[in-house]
């Protein structure tokens, strides 16, 4: 499958979730022991085509995320390489149990696809909204964690997870006319995070949809003699400790920036690590609020909580100034 300037900006154009489709379609044509789960969400996903490509390759066992799972680790029990897909808070918090059970403790390898995470479909919602899946996650033993910048890294995250040595669950955020963070193809490795920028005053470590919004932000800081740098932490679990380390020895502040609660994400996984070092400058978390919020439209949601490149830069001004 091509990477290129093109490639990206159609991914870009069409959103993740339909970038994603199109990254399965490509596996379909390349592994012959693949199996794709789907809880009647076939059309969200982008999986029209592959459905009709590979009829015995695809399965939907409808409004069943919970019999979903169970069939996918009994599919990967036989050596079956396994893709599992619906909207995130059903993907995980419905599955949490059999998550934690049959793949986590019985090590049974699954790639979990989260659709529409973090506040996308906030007009349905915080039933359809999911602000909680990386703190659950990230908790169950043997489950990688990835967030993916962009589109492009989405394709990137989907080809990486399928050989993988355990499960990973891969949590898409953002829509159509997605942000493009990467304008040309790069390496991507699972667990390492990458340096997007480098800065001399403080480090913004941000993950998802939020990688944009602080590249930007950065910009925004540039011009107000703040220098910084920008980390897309991509894997929240395995964590890369050393990038970590790294900003902790270079720069007076920390900033996590994420579309997730500000409870149990990348924000405190970072402090968490924090917490091991000897010396480590203060952090700003970033994200969403520890409350359910009322209904709305993606970009008035973001801009609610404090979630757009201004807003991003005016929080870290204010409290740069207090250290």
């Amino acid at each position: 499958m091509k990477i290129n300037e093109a490639s990206i900006k159609m991914w870009s154009r069409i959103g993740s979730r339909a970038a994603f489709g199109m990254a399965v379609l490509e596996l379909g044509n390349t592994i012959d022991d693949f199996m794709v789960l789907t809880a009647d969400v076939s059309t969200s996903a982008g999986l029209e085509r592959f459905k009709k490509t590979f009829p015995d390759k695809f399965l939907d066992v409808g409004i069943a995320e919970q019999n979903m799972m169970g069939i996918a680790a009994g599919l990967a029990s036989e050596g079956i390489k396994v893709i599992t897909t619906t909207f995130a808070p059903f993907q995980t918090m419905r599955c949490c149990e059999q998550i934690r059970v049959n793949l986590g403790y019985m090590s049974q390898n699954v790639c979990m696809v989260g659709l529409a995470s973090g506040i996308v479909l906030g007009t349905l919602g915080y039933t359809h909204c999911c602000i909680e899946d990386v703190a659950i996650m990230r908790s169950i033993p043997g489950i990688t964690v990835i967030s993916p910048a962009d589109c492009g890294e989405t394709v990137k995250a989907t080809f990486a997870a399928i050989n993988h040595g355990e499960s990973v669950y891969i949590r898409l955020t953002g829509g159509a006319n997605n942000p493009i963070v990467y304008k040309d193809d790069y390496d991507f490795e699972i667990g390492k995070a990458i340096t997007l920028r480098q800065g001399s005053d403080i480090t913004i470590i941000a993950v998802g949809t939020m990688v944009y919004e602080s590249l930007k932000a950065v910009e925004i800081l540039d011009d107000r003699g703040i220098s910084a740098s920008v980390v897309n932490m991509h894997t929240l679990k395995p964590l890369d400790t050393l990038v970590i380390e790294k900003a902790c020895e270079l720069s007076k502040l920390i900033v996590t920036v994420e579309e997730h609660s500000i409870i149990g994400g990348l924000g405190s996984a970072v402090a968490e690590y924090k917490a091991t070092l000897r010396k480590s400058p203060p952090q700003i978390f970033i994200g969403l609020p520890d409350k359910f919020g009322k209904a709305g439209e993606y970009r008035y949601l973001l801009e609610k909580y404090g979630l757009t490149a201004n807003q991003i830069a005016d929080r870290i001004m204010n409290q740069y100034e207090r250290f």
